[in-house]
């Protein structure tokens, strides 16, 4: 896994748009994800093209169509190793402790 174009992809707010929409009803075809979206077909052609590189997205032929798929193995893997390694219960209480104290500047 790349993990570097993961963190790409992910860092635009359009492409984890079509992210949640793939999540809310997988296999949509290109006219079902463009619409509602305020960019145009092509532009939500070029945003899948980054996810389908970082592995995000799979795309399968059905005649004509080409439904999409989103495929979360690469945000697990990216959860297991920068979140997992942090033990949810310290980070946490770290954050808690954090917000507190910053209170306390206010």
């Amino acid at each position: 896994m790349d993990t570097d174009a993961v963190f790409r992809a992910l860092a635009d707010p359009s492409r984890r748009a079509l992210l949640d929409r793939l999540f809310a009803r997988n296999g949509q075809t290109l006219g079902e994800l463009t619409q509602g979206m305020a960019m145009s077909r092509q532009a939500v052609t070029k945003h899948l093209a980054v996810l389908e590189e970082a592995m995000l997205v799979a795309t399968v032929r059905r005649g004509r169509s080409r439904l999409h798929y989103l495929n979360p193995v690469p945000i697990a893997e990216i959860a297991d190793r920068w979140i997992g390694k942090f033990e949810r219960g310290p980070a946490h209480a770290l954050v808690a402790l954090r917000k507190e104290l910053e209170k306390d500047d206010d």
